[in-house]
């Protein structure tokens, strides 16, 4: 505490002068601003731990410099000890009113003000703490609730964050009658994969996949895992004939890919996709008629696009 920095306000330079040889002999830092203007304007630019704020200023009464500093989110917590002549209880309740944290009238006892000074700044350590405490739980939380709806491994939505976004897209579709697309993307032969280049190679191809969907897609459309080596996409505003485009640069970017840990291999991926087309649709049965689309593709040969139940478009 011995190395806070303090701001005086006071008129009188006399005074001023005085007052800040007792708190500079004490091991604070004192700065002087001789009005409340300037005292507002230093309060704003430069890091402050108390401020001795004289209630009779030249151009702004102190009580205003007080409530100004009190309701601004950058220097409300800045412990203020109001000094005045005047000793009332009207001026006591003035001053408090006004937000400042104490009171002492003038002339002051030295001795008193360094008791009052190190209360204060006892009492800023507490609340300092209590806010850094505070913000690191605000973040734990946050983290906490990305974690609640991220996969661990690929970075992308889980399962649950996704049929909650699915449903909100397929509540517009029924409401506004925009289209909405839903995409069941699976891995060719991942099995393959993990068999003959070890698990940690396998989990490497699917967040390399898993980037290369997020790029090819939109960022208005929903990218998930849906668990294991398969993934689903939701896509607002997109009919039959618009998800032809993203479901191709799909097919594109990810066999075009040399992995890293598997440079020889070539990776494909097979796409089942379903259209909103009834109110009577569900995001079970999206999900599920995306998902027969996919065996269809799979099927067929792999790396290849089917639609569900009736177009089916070869690549």
């Amino acid at each position: 505490m011995s190395k806070a920095r303090i701001l005086l306000v006071e008129d009188s330079k006399t005074q001023a002068d005085s007052t800040k040889r007792f708190l500079e002999g004490n091991g604070y830092e004192v700065l002087w601003a001789p009005d409340g203007a300037s005292a507002i304007k230093a309060a704003k630019t430069i890091p402050l731990d108390v401020i001795l704020l004289d209630l009779l200023l030249p151009d702004i009464n102190g009580d205003e410099v007080c409530r100004w500093l009190k309701l601004n989110d950058e220097t409300r917590g800045i412990p203020i000890i109001m000094l005045t002549v005047k000793s009332s209880v009207e001026d006591k309740v003035s001053a408090i009113e006004a937000g400042a944290d104490d009171h002492l009238p003038k002339p002051y006892n030295e001795v008193e003000l360094n008791a009052k000074i190190y209360a204060a700044l006892r009492t800023k350590a507490l609340q300092d703490g209590l806010r850094q405490r505070n913000k690191q739980m605000e973040e734990l939380l946050v983290k906490f609730e990305v974690m609640a709806i991220t996969d661990s491994l690929t970075s992308l939505y889980n399962r649950r964050r996704f049929e909650t976004i699915f449903e909100k897209e397929l509540m517009k579709f029924k409401r506004y009658k925009r289209a909405v697309t839903c995409f069941m993307i699976d891995i060719d032969h991942f099995k393959r994969i993990n068999d003959l280049y070890s698990h940690n190679a396998g989990d490497s191809v699917l967040k390399e996949v898993a980037q290369l969907i997020r790029q090819s897609l939109r960022e208005v459309d929903t990218v998930a895992r849906w668990g294991g080596e398969e993934f689903v996409a939701a896509l607002p505003e997109t009919d039959k004939d618009q998800a032809v485009e993203p479901a191709t640069r799909i097919l594109q970017s990810i066999s075009s890919k040399r992995f890293e840990q598997i440079p020889d291999e070539c990776i494909t991926v097979s796409i089942g996709i379903a259209c909103a087309e009834e109110d009577e649709d569900t995001v079970d049965k999206l999900l599920s008629m995306a998902d027969l689309a996919l065996y269809e593709a799979k099927r067929k040969g792999r790396n290849r696009i089917e639609f569900a139940p009736e177009t089916k478009l070869d690549i």
